[in-house]
């Protein structure tokens, strides 16, 4: 077994000057940051009083589970010989919020990818299997992820 190991800097700077004083006093602002990345400017999402121009928790884990998809099907396609030469994945998280908690529903994964030959349309459409059983995060979440993909030769 390898483990691996991950750590960022999360820092609240919505103070207005009187703190949480009150729940609409201060603003969700925060910057995450991770030694030699750019800094990430993140808010709560435009319904719970966030900014809209920032990144939200919720945004950020759909685009994890959109991300690591992709990374494995590419790595998947490489194992299979299938060539990519395009892939858009325009993904859909459906959060569910009861009372004052909140979880995600679902996620939906539509990847539209293009390969180089017409003959590898099948296989890069099995590879979506192996990339969800291999995708890290869709395996440590506790919500169903789909995947609807489409592949077509370029």
């Amino acid at each position: 077994m390898t483990s691996h190991r991950y750590a960022l800097t999360t820092t609240w700077t919505g103070d207005r000057g009187t703190g949480t004083s009150a729940y609409r006093d201060y603003a969700r602002d925060v910057t995450i940051r991770v030694e030699g990345k750019p800094e990430l400017l993140a808010s709560a999402d435009r319904a719970f009083r966030g900014d809209a121009s920032r990144w939200n928790p919720e945004d950020m884990l759909l685009a994890a589970l959109s991300e690591c998809h992709l990374l494995s099907y590419l790595h998947a396609c490489t194992t299979r010989g299938v060539v990519v030469t395009q892939y858009v994945d325009a993904a859909e998280g459906a959060l569910i919020v009861e009372g004052s908690a909140g979880r995600f529903e679902r996620v939906v994964l539509r990847p539209r990818v293009t390969v180089a030959d017409p003959a590898m349309i099948d296989a890069g459409l099995d590879a979506h299997h192996d990339a969800h059983e291999w995708c890290f995060i869709a395996n440590s979440v506790s919500f169903p992820v789909e995947v609807d993909p489409i592949v077509e030769a370029g």
